[in-house]
């Protein structure tokens, strides 16, 4: 939906930043899931890489839409407080 020009409304109208929150928090659990053999740092850097490359989408003239630094930053903050929580889990004994 980030590249679309008009992306269509979600439920409860949630603001841009909620929408990127919402994204990146799935886009983290669901790549911890995938690929449990894979660095978290490099699963958070991968995810940063792709925020920003839909930053950089967005700034092209015929989609109408905003790059904001911003959401850049939600991005990242989402995928980490995700990241963090499944590093906690899995060093929990009982995780083993």
């Amino acid at each position: 939906m980030a590249s679309l020009p008009k992306p269509p409304q979600l439920p409860g109208e949630p603001s841009d930043k909620i929408q990127h929150i919402m994204a990146f928090a799935t886009l983290a659990a669901l790549g911890a899931a995938a690929y449990p053999r894979t660095s978290l740092v490099r699963l958070l850097i991968g995810l940063a890489a792709f925020g920003a490359l839909v930053e950089i989408i967005q700034l092209i003239p015929p989609l109408h839409r905003d790059a904001q630094l911003t959401d850049l930053l939600a991005d990242i903050l989402a995928a980490a407080a995700i990241l963090a929580l499944v590093q906690l889990f899995r060093r929990r004994p009982s995780a083993r």
